[in-house]
């Protein structure tokens, strides 16, 4: 099933992290500027089909209005295992659970990237008609970030505990720790859920350590699954270049 990528930022992102096939380029007549000739001039050493077409053809294949008279006919993206992401020195994954709107996935991975995560385990989803939304929103991390998707969630736990990473949950519970007193370690899965479902019993009876954001004031909601992706992974960033 084909992809559509719309857009200047999403489109570069998958030529130039190389995670997906591209089956062509279809580009507005005449509009170029640093950005399409950039892309034009990566997609033909790649060998990519390019063409040239009108506003209207373009928008009859795009979602919206806002792709910039640029998008690309992909197919799904690769996907990867534990043992291919594990580094001997340090790896930071994050593992996604409940995170059921695009939109915000793709804003949880812009985060993670930025902040250096290596790479994702999420659980198997049919992502291939949002793939644009979540490229989009992710501002082109989704194409570079590797994932992993997690056919059996133990099994996966099991495979990440054997390369000695520590599973670490976003989470407050009787033995959590508050994130600013705690010390990441090299080789760590940061497990995420999404505001209103949280993490699985699966994942939680796994932890190796929960922590938890604390607030400044008075407030008992949840962070979105964004933010605490944020807070927790420029946190760990600031440890490790310290």
């Amino acid at each position: 099933m084909s992809q559509i990528l719309e857009g200047n930022i999403s489109v570069k992102a998958a030529i130039l992290a190389e995670q997906r096939e591209i089956r062509q380029i279809m580009i507005e007549k005449k509009k170029y500027n640093h950005d399409t000739r950039f892309i034009l001039n990566q997609a033909a050493k790649r060998n990519i089909l390019i063409n040239e077409c009108t506003r209207d053809e373009i928008d009859q294949l795009a979602s919206g209005k806002t792709h910039g008279g640029i998008v690309a006919i992909c197919e799904e993206r690769s996907y990867q295992s534990i043992e291919t992401l594990q580094n001997e020195e340090a790896t930071f994954l994050a593992l996604l659970e409940g995170i059921e709107d695009p939109f915000n996935f793709g804003y949880v991975i812009r985060a993670l990237y930025a902040a250096g995560c290596d790479g994702v385990i999420i659980p198997p989803r049919n992502w291939n008609s949002a793939a644009g939304v979540v490229a989009k929103a992710s501002a082109g991390a989704a194409e570079y970030m590797n994932m992993v998707i997690a056919d059996d969630l133990q099994e996966t736990i099991n495979a990440c505990k054997a390369q000695q990473f520590s599973l670490v949950c976003a989470l407050r519970s009787d033995r959590s720790l508050n994130v600013y007193e705690y010390t990441f370690p090299k080789k760590i899965v940061l497990a995420i859920g999404g505001e209103l479902r949280g993490l699985s019993s699966v994942v939680k009876q796994a932890s190796d350590q929960d922590i938890y954001i604390p607030y400044a004031n008075d407030f008992r909601n949840a962070m979105t699954a964004a933010s605490s992706a944020a807070i927790l992974g420029f946190e760990r960033l600031r440890q490790t270049i310290k």
